[in-house]
């Protein structure tokens, strides 16, 4: 869910019951929305400059806010009057948290301060000197007896909150600290920097315990989930991660910000995390399966064509390199890169016995693979153009191949000696695919048309005209009942492979539709596109379920796994990525997550060796 709220948020934060957020803004104001339906509930108004900080009190009966008017502030949440009016800072407030009891309020100041009130009365009981810069995020322990804070001078401190004595100054970061909080048994604190990274320490002797690195620029927020197992990190870079707090290891990357993301929480259940962005956006993410789970990297140039095997314990990518990489699922490691064409990649797919892969490339060539070894077994030339699209028949006894020469080729895929010529298309195929039953080749093209071949005369059964642009990509339900495509005219079609209907036009894309696929059930289509996003569509109604986003370049490839719990996509930001499906609206089966259901990676099939790896899912045919 992403709340719109028309000026920069500069934090978040959610209610002890999970039914409200509040939220505080640069145009002055405090709102507090409902946080299943993203309605807002109050505006309270009074301060005269930004908001930075919020909180509820534990009982959810207050909201305190902090800003640059130099006032802390103390409201009533249900009627949205202010109670109190703190003043006493010099300069910006710039954070502010409630005690476990509701008793005392906490605020941190650019005037290098750290003030501790009465929340009843609004009495100053204490001032806590010892930062030499800004002080930018302050907590309590859970037990309300430390206080913690972070600085502009790159440290964080740990304060006895009844007599303001510091008891720790914890180092390590080199810039500034930007956040802080304690984890609920009060035995670690973590800290967030614009050194990029995470710091997660130990709140009694302060020594460092883990340094999480990943973010590529300022680390603006940090909190930890209420069981103390994750820990969630907002960024400059524009992005959520989702961290394991013991070991370190990065289990999540939250895309879908188009600005700094300033603050991050933990809904007290730990099943969702709400973000705020100079986006001017305040979103709510599922905290239990995320989205994105693998960033498979190692190409140096556009990912043009991706697909799981069988087993889906492997995925498969082709590239403008020349090279094709083979990965496993599981940690995203390159098993094997192969190497052999002179140009772009193009298109990529695996024999169903597990045994071969073949390829398309710009140098007017197929290859076929030994996908154990790697070793090139066939080369398959005579064409004279560019090869954009190959796939296997499902009995592995035939390849097709559509061509930049404007014809579909079917191949003996043991001799490699051409079978058929299927002409009638009047400009380049981009994409081709057979049945699962393989009597009938489907077929798309520059030329507008999607086109239906029978496998064993070559002879056009129907020609699909409807698209107004070309038709980069074309895939058949596995039941061969329907067909899908998708076009430069931004839609997705499904048509009947039968008559040649159409039955329903999927639109949302706001650019170029590249690459399609059904899941394994036929009951929802992905789509790639070059407005870099990856959408998820009931096949049935036309429904959009789902628009993932991460991707920074064009997605040119796309394909579910056999279970259709992952869908892969590959993109020109020379990336792979691995998505749960499980986010999908109305999906019932359970996520592919850890036992516990919240931070953990999806539990993705074990690996298998080589030999027995990479068998074809399915078929992705790219382009440009």
């Amino acid at each position: 869910m992403t709340i719109e709220v028309g000026s920069e948020v500069k934090a978040v934060a959610f209610s002890s019951d999970n039914r409200l957020i509040v939220s505080g803004s640069e145009d002055k104001l405090v709102r507090v929305w409902n946080a299943s339906t993203g309605e807002a509930l109050k505006v309270l108004e009074g301060h005269t400059g930004y908001v930075t900080s919020v909180a509820f009190s534990s009982d959810d009966s207050r909201i305190v806010s902090g800003s640059s008017d130099e006032s802390v502030r103390v409201w009533d949440a249900s009627t949205g009057e202010t109670l109190k009016v703190l003043e006493g800072h010099t300069d910006y407030v710039l954070s502010v948290a409630f005690s476990s009891d509701d008793s005392r309020i906490i605020s941190g100041s650019s005037d290098e301060s750290v003030w501790v009130w009465d929340a009843s009365t609004g009495e100053t009981l204490k001032v806590l000197e010892g930062h030499t810069h800004y002080v930018r995020s302050v907590a309590f322990s859970s037990n309300d007896s430390r206080i913690i804070s972070g600085s502009d001078d790159k440290s964080v401190r740990v304060w006895d909150a009844s007599t303001g004595k510091t008891l720790k100054v914890l180092e390590g970061h080199t810039d500034y600290v930007t956040s802080v909080a304690s984890s609920s048994d009060d035995s670690r604190i973590v800290s967030g920097s614009d050194d990029k990274s995470v710091r997660v320490w130990d709140a009694s002797t302060g020594e460092t315990l883990k340094v999480l690195e990943g973010h590529t620029d300022y680390v603006l927020s940090v909190a930890f989930s209420s069981d103390d197992t994750c820990v969630v990190s907002g960024s400059e870079d524009k992005s959520v991660r989702v961290w394991d707090a013991s070991t370190g290891e990065m289990r999540k990357v939250l895309e879908g910000h188009t600005h700094s993301v300033w603050s991050v929480a933990f809904l007290s259940d730990d099943s969702r995390i709400v973000s705020s962005s100079a986006d001017k956006s305040v979103r709510v993410w599922d905290a239990s399966t995320g989205e994105t789970l693998k960033v498979l990297e190692g190409h140096n140039d556009h990912v043009t064509s991706v697909a799981f095997s069988s087993d889906d314990s492997c995925v498969i990518s082709g590239s403008a390199d020349k090279s094709l990489r083979v990965w496993d699922a599981l940690t995203g490691e390159t098993l094997k890169v192969l190497e052999g064409h002179t140009d772009w990649v193009r298109s990529v797919a695996f024999s169903s016995d597990d045994s071969h892969i073949v390829s398309g490339s710009d140098d007017q060539s197929l290859r076929v693979w030994d996908a154990s070894t790697g070793e090139t077994l066939n080369v398959l030339e005579g064409h004279t153009e560019y090869v954009w699209s190959v796939a296997f028949s499902s009995d592995d006894s035939r390849i097709v191949s559509g061509l930049e020469d404007k014809s579909v080729r079917v191949w003996d895929a043991p001799t490699g000696e051409t079978l058929k010529v299927l002409k009638g298309h009047t400009q380049s195929v981009w994409s081709v695919a057979f049945s699962r039953d393989d009597s009938r080749i489907v077929s798309s093209s520059a030329d507008k048309s999607v086109r239906v071949w029978d496998a064993s005369t070559g002879e056009t059964l129907k020609v699909l005209k409807g698209h107004t642009q070309s038709v980069w990509s074309v895939a058949f339900s596995s039941d061969d009942s329907r067909i899908a495509s998708g076009s430069t005219d931004k839609s997705v079609r499904v048509w009947d492979a039968s008559t040649g209907e159409t039955l329903k036009v999927l639109e949302g894309h706001t650019h170029y539709v590249t690459s399609v696929a059904f899941s394994s059930n036929d009951s929802r289509i992905v789509s790639g596109s070059s407005d870099n996003s990856v959408r998820v569509w009931d096949a049935s109604t036309g429904e959009m379920l789902k628009v993932l986003e991460g991707h920074t370049d064009w997605v040119r490839s796309v394909a579910f796994s056999s279970d259709d719990s992952r869908i892969i996509s590959g993109s020109s930001d020379k990336s792979v990525r691995v998505w749960d499906t499980s986010v999908l609206e109305g999906h019932t089966e359970p996520a592919a997550s850890s036992a516990n259901g919240r931070c953990a990676a999806a539990a993705l099939p074990t690996r298998r060796t080589l030999s027995h790896v990479c068998a074809a899912y399915c078929t992705a045919a790219r382009l440009f």
